[in-house]
């Protein structure tokens, strides 16, 4: 798939003020400071699509981007640690959750993992939720760019052990980087095959 074109469309903050349901929609989400913005906006070669910040928590509503005017990009809010309330991480909870299982256009959900550090129960523990719920995933790493060849290896290595332990079958996963565009076409690839699924 090629990106030829991307325009952000709205930001809400419940499933009920989202677009319609008639476009395919792939859905990126993962803790806070993940580098989820950098991600988006390396898939879509515009480094102002997704808004980037050094703050945790930044992305607190849902963000839809329409590309090549056929589908939706969605900028999910990050789980985990956030600069906010307990009220508001709550609710950001839910948003996640209503968003997640209500979406019938939603076709796959990128969940993003920090390469650079060993597996988080918080991680672990949503992806669980998302299979006990049958929602489609995979799983991109990201900021490999960080680490040498072999750190990277073995953490994506203690990843999978962890997942092991509950996952007959472990989710289709992608090493990304931002800065060096480390799997933009596979990414792309397999958002472009879940779309025509």
């Amino acid at each position: 798939m090629i990106i030829k074109t991307a325009k952000y469309v709205q930001s809400c903050g419940s499933v009920q003020q989202c677009p319609g349901t008639d476009t395919p929609e792939i859905a990126f989400i993962g803790r806070s400071n993940v580098g989820k913005s950098s991600l988006i906006n390396m898939l879509t070669n515009n480094k102002k699509l997704a808004h980037t910040s050094g703050t945790p928590g930044k992305t607190q509503c849902i963000n839809h981007f329409i590309i090549n005017d056929s589908w939706f990009l969605v900028d999910l809010p990050g789980y985990g640690y956030a600069k906010v309330s307990k009220v508001k991480r709550a609710i950001f909870s839910k948003v996640i959750q209503d968003y997640l299982t209500k979406r019938k256009n939603l076709k796959c959900v990128f969940v993003l993992i920090d390469s650079r550090i060993e597996p988080q129960a918080i991680d672990l523990e949503f992806i669980q939720w998302l299979g006990s719920k049958s929602i489609p995933f995979a799983i991109a790493f990201t900021k490999s760019d960080k680490l040498g060849k072999n750190q990277l290896i073995q953490n994506v290595a203690l990843f999978k052990r962890a997942l092991k332990e509950t996952w007959a079958e472990l989710p289709y996963m992608i090493i990304t980087s931002a800065t060096e565009k480390t799997g933009q076409q596979e990414l792309l690839e397999f958002a472009e095959n879940s779309i025509k699924e």
